[in-house]
Protein backbone atom coordinates (compact mmCIF):
# COMPACT_ATOMS: atom_id res chain seq x y z
CA UNK A 1 0.00 0.00 0.00
CA UNK A 2 1.14 3.56 -1.27
CA UNK A 3 -0.01 6.49 0.88
CA UNK A 4 -0.04 9.74 -0.83
CA UNK A 5 -0.08 13.23 0.62
CA UNK A 6 -1.10 15.80 -1.19
CA UNK A 7 -2.98 13.70 -3.18
CA UNK A 8 -5.49 16.33 -4.38
CA UNK A 9 -2.59 18.30 -5.78
CA UNK A 10 -1.46 18.50 -9.33
CA UNK A 11 1.29 16.10 -8.97
CA UNK A 12 -0.56 14.06 -6.56
CA UNK A 13 -3.59 13.23 -8.78
CA UNK A 14 -1.74 12.38 -11.84
CA UNK A 15 0.43 10.16 -9.50
CA UNK A 16 -2.34 7.90 -8.07
CA UNK A 17 -4.03 7.82 -11.60
CA UNK A 18 -0.91 6.04 -12.21
CA UNK A 19 -0.37 4.45 -9.53
CA UNK A 20 -3.83 2.68 -10.00
CA UNK A 21 -2.78 1.69 -13.42
CA UNK A 22 0.23 0.12 -12.33
CA UNK A 23 -1.96 -1.84 -9.63
CA UNK A 24 -0.66 -0.23 -6.16
CA UNK A 25 -3.07 0.09 -3.80
CA UNK A 26 -3.11 4.02 -2.76
CA UNK A 27 -4.51 5.78 -0.12
CA UNK A 28 -5.06 9.37 -0.95
CA UNK A 29 -4.38 11.92 1.89
CA UNK A 30 -4.67 15.66 1.81
CA UNK A 31 -5.96 19.18 3.86
CA UNK A 32 -8.24 20.18 1.09
CA UNK A 33 -12.02 19.06 0.80
CA UNK A 34 -11.52 19.55 -2.53
CA UNK A 35 -10.15 16.18 -3.47
CA UNK A 36 -12.43 14.12 -1.61
CA UNK A 37 -15.26 13.87 -4.07
CA UNK A 38 -13.10 13.39 -6.87
CA UNK A 39 -10.96 9.98 -5.59
CA UNK A 40 -14.82 8.54 -3.87
CA UNK A 41 -16.30 8.81 -7.85
CA UNK A 42 -13.02 6.87 -8.16
CA UNK A 43 -13.07 4.08 -5.33
CA UNK A 44 -9.84 5.59 -4.02
CA UNK A 45 -9.58 5.94 0.00
CA UNK A 46 -9.47 10.07 0.87
CA UNK A 47 -8.40 10.44 4.05
CA UNK A 48 -8.70 14.55 5.26
CA UNK A 49 -5.08 14.64 6.81
CA UNK A 50 -3.11 18.17 8.57
CA UNK A 51 0.76 16.84 8.35
CA UNK A 52 1.39 19.89 10.94
CA UNK A 53 -1.13 18.21 13.72
CA UNK A 54 1.11 14.53 14.58
CA UNK A 55 -2.88 13.30 15.98
CA UNK A 56 -4.29 13.64 12.61
CA UNK A 57 -2.02 10.62 11.55
CA UNK A 58 -3.75 8.42 13.94
CA UNK A 59 -6.69 8.18 11.28
CA UNK A 60 -4.49 6.50 9.06
CA UNK A 61 -3.80 3.00 8.96
CA UNK A 62 -0.57 1.59 9.88
CA UNK A 63 -0.41 -1.97 8.00
CA UNK A 64 1.15 -3.21 5.32
CA UNK A 65 2.64 0.48 4.45
CA UNK A 66 5.32 -0.57 1.15
CA UNK A 67 5.70 3.64 1.18
CA UNK A 68 4.82 7.10 1.58
CA UNK A 69 5.37 9.75 -0.56
CA UNK A 70 5.01 13.87 0.38
CA UNK A 71 3.77 15.71 -2.04
CA UNK A 72 2.49 18.17 0.12
CA UNK A 73 3.70 21.97 0.74
CA UNK A 74 3.57 25.49 1.15
CA UNK A 75 5.48 27.38 -1.71
CA UNK A 76 5.24 30.96 -3.15
CA UNK A 77 2.94 30.29 -6.22
CA UNK A 78 0.06 29.51 -4.04
CA UNK A 79 0.63 32.52 -1.04
CA UNK A 80 -1.28 36.21 -1.93
CA UNK A 81 0.54 38.87 0.07
CA UNK A 82 -2.37 38.60 2.55
CA UNK A 83 -1.76 35.14 3.55
CA UNK A 84 1.92 35.60 3.77
CA UNK A 85 3.18 34.22 7.13
CA UNK A 86 6.83 32.83 7.40
CA UNK A 87 6.56 30.72 9.71
CA UNK A 88 3.73 28.42 7.63
CA UNK A 89 6.37 27.39 5.47
CA UNK A 90 8.62 26.06 8.48
CA UNK A 91 5.17 24.46 10.03
CA UNK A 92 4.35 22.80 6.66
CA UNK A 93 7.50 21.88 4.75
CA UNK A 94 9.56 21.09 8.12
CA UNK A 95 7.35 20.10 11.35
CA UNK A 96 5.17 18.11 8.64
CA UNK A 97 7.94 16.37 7.28
CA UNK A 98 9.08 15.37 10.85
CA UNK A 99 5.39 14.58 11.54
CA UNK A 100 5.61 12.08 8.37
CA UNK A 101 9.03 10.81 9.27
CA UNK A 102 8.05 10.12 12.83
CA UNK A 103 4.78 8.08 11.11
CA UNK A 104 6.86 5.96 9.00
CA UNK A 105 9.22 5.27 11.64
CA UNK A 106 6.83 4.46 14.34
CA UNK A 107 4.64 1.64 11.93
CA UNK A 108 8.01 0.26 10.24
CA UNK A 109 7.25 2.40 6.63
CA UNK A 110 11.00 1.77 5.04
CA UNK A 111 10.74 4.23 1.82
CA UNK A 112 9.82 8.01 2.26
CA UNK A 113 9.78 10.15 -0.95
CA UNK A 114 9.72 14.00 -1.17
CA UNK A 115 9.67 16.25 -4.12
CA UNK A 116 11.96 19.53 -3.56
CA UNK A 117 11.98 22.47 -5.55
CA UNK A 118 14.90 23.57 -7.90
CA UNK A 119 14.94 27.06 -5.94
CA UNK A 120 17.43 25.81 -3.46
CA UNK A 121 20.11 25.84 -5.96
CA UNK A 122 19.07 29.77 -7.85
CA UNK A 123 22.32 31.57 -6.78
CA UNK A 124 24.23 28.96 -9.52
CA UNK A 125 21.71 29.62 -12.11
CA UNK A 126 23.77 32.74 -13.74
CA UNK A 127 27.76 31.45 -11.88
CA UNK A 128 26.60 27.57 -13.98
CA UNK A 129 24.49 28.88 -17.15
CA UNK A 130 25.10 26.37 -19.93
CA UNK A 131 26.56 23.73 -17.10
CA UNK A 132 24.34 21.27 -16.20
CA UNK A 133 23.76 21.41 -12.21
CA UNK A 134 24.59 17.87 -10.27
CA UNK A 135 23.01 16.82 -7.34
CA UNK A 136 26.95 17.01 -6.00
CA UNK A 137 27.00 20.52 -6.90
CA UNK A 138 24.92 21.14 -3.17
CA UNK A 139 23.05 23.91 -2.73
CA UNK A 140 22.99 27.42 -3.60
CA UNK A 141 20.03 29.54 -1.88
CA UNK A 142 19.34 33.15 -2.94
CA UNK A 143 17.91 34.66 0.13
CA UNK A 144 16.11 37.44 -1.13
CA UNK A 145 12.93 37.88 -3.00
CA UNK A 146 9.88 35.73 -2.35
CA UNK A 147 11.11 31.82 -2.57
CA UNK A 148 13.98 32.88 0.12
CA UNK A 149 11.98 31.40 2.93
CA UNK A 150 10.13 28.89 1.18
CA UNK A 151 14.01 27.39 -0.12
CA UNK A 152 14.87 27.79 3.57
CA UNK A 153 12.33 25.53 4.83
CA UNK A 154 12.67 23.10 2.05
CA UNK A 155 16.28 22.13 2.71
CA UNK A 156 15.46 22.02 6.00
CA UNK A 157 12.80 19.52 5.52
CA UNK A 158 15.78 17.56 3.17
CA UNK A 159 18.05 17.65 5.70
CA UNK A 160 15.74 16.12 8.24
CA UNK A 161 14.95 13.47 5.57
CA UNK A 162 18.55 12.19 5.15
CA UNK A 163 18.82 12.27 8.83
CA UNK A 164 16.30 9.52 9.04
CA UNK A 165 18.09 7.73 6.20
CA UNK A 166 21.17 7.92 8.39
CA UNK A 167 20.39 7.64 11.62
CA UNK A 168 17.42 5.29 11.39
CA UNK A 169 17.62 3.41 7.64
CA UNK A 170 14.96 4.85 6.22
CA UNK A 171 14.78 4.86 2.33
CA UNK A 172 14.35 8.21 2.06
CA UNK A 173 14.83 9.66 -1.90
CA UNK A 174 14.78 13.58 -2.79
CA UNK A 175 13.30 14.28 -6.04
CA UNK A 176 14.28 17.71 -7.38
CA UNK A 177 11.76 19.38 -9.56
CA UNK A 178 12.60 22.51 -11.85
CA UNK A 179 8.83 23.64 -13.01
CA UNK A 180 6.38 21.05 -13.39
CA UNK A 181 4.31 21.41 -16.29
CA UNK A 182 1.04 20.15 -16.87
CA UNK A 183 -3.10 20.37 -17.67
CA UNK A 184 -4.46 21.94 -14.08
CA UNK A 185 -2.41 24.72 -12.06
CA UNK A 186 -0.75 26.98 -15.09
CA UNK A 187 -4.16 29.63 -15.22
CA UNK A 188 -2.58 32.01 -12.19
CA UNK A 189 0.12 32.08 -9.67
CA UNK A 190 1.51 34.35 -7.41
CA UNK A 191 4.35 36.81 -7.70
CA UNK A 192 5.74 38.26 -5.00
CA UNK A 193 2.43 37.37 -3.56
CA UNK A 194 0.09 38.91 -6.69
CA UNK A 195 -1.72 37.60 -8.93
CA UNK A 196 -0.64 36.97 -12.32
CA UNK A 197 -1.71 35.22 -15.34
CA UNK A 198 1.44 32.91 -16.48
CA UNK A 199 2.97 33.52 -19.57
CA UNK A 200 2.54 29.97 -20.29
CA UNK A 201 -1.59 30.57 -20.07
CA UNK A 202 -1.14 33.87 -21.87
CA UNK A 203 0.26 31.95 -24.32
CA UNK A 204 -2.16 29.42 -24.67
CA UNK A 205 -5.37 32.28 -24.77
CA UNK A 206 -3.77 34.20 -27.37
CA UNK A 207 -2.81 31.07 -29.55
CA UNK A 208 -6.83 29.82 -29.43
CA UNK A 209 -8.01 33.23 -30.10
CA UNK A 210 -5.30 33.34 -33.14
CA UNK A 211 -3.85 36.59 -31.83
CA UNK A 212 -0.14 36.92 -32.62
CA UNK A 213 1.93 35.44 -29.84
CA UNK A 214 4.55 38.24 -28.41
CA UNK A 215 8.08 37.06 -27.40
CA UNK A 216 9.66 39.02 -25.11
CA UNK A 217 13.69 38.76 -24.29
CA UNK A 218 16.01 36.81 -25.75
CA UNK A 219 14.06 34.14 -27.30
CA UNK A 220 16.98 31.62 -27.59
CA UNK A 221 17.35 31.64 -23.57
CA UNK A 222 15.61 28.46 -21.99
CA UNK A 223 15.19 26.88 -18.64
CA UNK A 224 14.43 23.30 -17.60
CA UNK A 225 11.12 21.93 -17.81
CA UNK A 226 9.50 19.07 -17.16
CA UNK A 227 5.93 17.24 -17.53
CA UNK A 228 3.91 15.95 -15.16
CA UNK A 229 3.84 12.68 -16.43
CA UNK A 230 7.86 12.54 -16.58
CA UNK A 231 8.03 13.29 -13.03
CA UNK A 232 5.14 10.62 -12.43
CA UNK A 233 7.18 8.01 -14.55
CA UNK A 234 10.28 8.62 -12.23
CA UNK A 235 8.09 7.61 -8.91
CA UNK A 236 7.00 4.03 -10.31
CA UNK A 237 10.40 3.67 -11.43
CA UNK A 238 11.89 4.51 -7.95
CA UNK A 239 9.55 2.21 -5.88
CA UNK A 240 9.94 -0.42 -7.83
CA UNK A 241 13.97 0.24 -7.29
CA UNK A 242 14.14 -1.20 -3.56
CA UNK A 243 17.54 0.07 -2.43
CA UNK A 244 17.91 3.82 -3.65
CA UNK A 245 18.51 6.69 -1.30
CA UNK A 246 18.96 10.61 -1.60
CA UNK A 247 19.02 13.30 -3.81
CA UNK A 248 18.06 12.88 -7.59
CA UNK A 249 17.66 15.67 -10.37
CA UNK A 250 14.06 14.92 -12.37
CA UNK A 251 13.98 17.22 -15.04
CA UNK A 252 14.32 17.21 -18.87
CA UNK A 253 18.13 17.50 -18.80
CA UNK A 254 18.11 20.30 -20.98
CA UNK A 255 17.04 23.99 -21.66
CA UNK A 256 13.48 25.04 -23.47
CA UNK A 257 13.56 28.09 -25.10
CA UNK A 258 10.96 30.67 -25.15
CA UNK A 259 11.13 30.10 -28.89
CA UNK A 260 10.35 26.64 -28.92
CA UNK A 261 7.44 26.98 -26.10
CA UNK A 262 6.23 29.93 -28.47
CA UNK A 263 5.91 27.38 -31.69
CA UNK A 264 4.67 24.65 -29.81
CA UNK A 265 2.11 25.94 -28.36
CA UNK A 266 1.13 27.63 -31.18
CA UNK A 267 1.14 24.73 -33.37
CA UNK A 268 -1.37 22.62 -31.00
CA UNK A 269 -3.53 25.55 -30.08
CA UNK A 270 -3.54 27.96 -33.02
CA UNK A 271 -6.94 27.79 -35.43
CA UNK A 272 -6.79 25.76 -38.09
CA UNK A 273 -6.62 26.77 -41.46
CA UNK A 274 -4.49 30.03 -40.88
CA UNK A 275 -0.28 30.38 -39.97
CA UNK A 276 0.58 31.52 -36.56
CA UNK A 277 1.76 34.88 -35.80
CA UNK A 278 4.78 35.57 -33.80
CA UNK A 279 6.14 39.17 -32.69
CA UNK A 280 10.07 39.00 -31.46
CA UNK A 281 10.39 41.65 -28.93
CA UNK A 282 14.13 41.62 -27.86
CA UNK A 283 13.90 45.05 -26.58
CA UNK A 284 11.24 43.33 -23.52
CA UNK A 285 12.61 41.56 -20.30
CA UNK A 286 11.09 38.42 -19.92
CA UNK A 287 12.99 37.86 -16.36
CA UNK A 288 13.64 34.32 -17.62
CA UNK A 289 16.79 33.02 -15.83
CA UNK A 290 18.68 30.12 -17.80
CA UNK A 291 19.42 26.78 -15.89
CA UNK A 292 19.22 23.39 -16.60
CA UNK A 293 20.25 19.69 -14.68
CA UNK A 294 22.12 16.47 -15.03
CA UNK A 295 19.98 13.57 -15.10
CA UNK A 296 22.71 11.19 -15.62
CA UNK A 297 22.41 9.82 -11.93
CA UNK A 298 18.38 9.24 -11.81
CA UNK A 299 19.44 7.19 -15.03
CA UNK A 300 22.01 5.38 -13.63
CA UNK A 301 20.83 4.29 -10.25
CA UNK A 302 17.01 3.55 -11.49
CA UNK A 303 16.94 3.83 -15.46
CA UNK A 304 14.68 6.73 -15.73
CA UNK A 305 14.98 8.97 -18.20
CA UNK A 306 11.80 12.11 -19.69
CA UNK A 307 9.75 10.86 -22.51
CA UNK A 308 8.35 14.01 -23.62
CA UNK A 309 10.00 16.77 -25.37
CA UNK A 310 8.53 19.91 -24.62
CA UNK A 311 6.35 19.80 -28.28
CA UNK A 312 5.09 16.44 -27.36
CA UNK A 313 4.01 17.81 -24.04
CA UNK A 314 2.17 20.51 -25.35
CA UNK A 315 0.21 17.83 -27.78
CA UNK A 316 -0.13 15.88 -24.67
CA UNK A 317 -1.47 18.65 -22.52
CA UNK A 318 -4.04 19.59 -25.24
CA UNK A 319 -5.23 16.27 -25.18
CA UNK A 320 -5.63 16.35 -21.30
CA UNK A 321 -7.64 19.39 -21.41
CA UNK A 322 -9.75 17.94 -24.22
CA UNK A 323 -10.66 15.18 -22.66
CA UNK A 324 -11.22 17.17 -18.99
CA UNK A 325 -10.84 14.22 -16.96
CA UNK A 326 -8.69 16.49 -14.06
CA UNK A 327 -10.66 19.49 -14.63
CA UNK A 328 -11.57 19.85 -10.93
CA UNK A 329 -7.85 21.16 -10.68
CA UNK A 330 -8.45 23.90 -13.08
CA UNK A 331 -11.83 24.61 -10.63
CA UNK A 332 -9.16 23.62 -7.33
CA UNK A 333 -7.24 26.49 -8.58
CA UNK A 334 -9.48 29.55 -9.83
CA UNK A 335 -10.84 28.74 -5.94
CA UNK A 336 -8.12 29.11 -4.56
CA UNK A 337 -7.07 32.35 -6.54
CA UNK A 338 -10.56 33.52 -5.56
CA UNK A 339 -10.57 33.26 -1.60
CA UNK A 340 -7.11 34.65 -1.17
CA UNK A 341 -8.42 37.77 -3.70
CA UNK A 342 -11.74 37.67 -1.02
CA UNK A 343 -9.30 38.15 2.01
CA UNK A 344 -7.23 40.86 0.70
CA UNK A 345 -10.05 42.78 -0.32
CA UNK A 346 -11.31 42.69 3.63
CA UNK A 347 -7.95 43.63 4.49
Amino acid sequence: MIIVFGAAGFIGTYLIDQLIKENYSVIAADLSDFGASYYENIGIPYYHIDITDKTSLDKLPTESIEAVINLACIQPANVSASKYDPTDYFKVNVIGTLNLLGFCSKNSVRKYFYTSSHRNTQGFWKEKEGTAIKESDGRSIKYTGDYAVFSISESAAVDCILHYNQAFGLKGVIFRLPPVYGYGPHTEIYKDGKPLKTGFQIFIDNALQGKPLEVWGDSTRGRDIIYVKDVVSAFVLALKKGDITGLYNISSGKASTLKEEAESIAHEFWPQGSRPEFVFLPEKSNNIEAYFYDISKAKEDFGWAPEYSFAEMIADYRKEMDTGRFSYLVEKRKRMMSENDEVSMKK
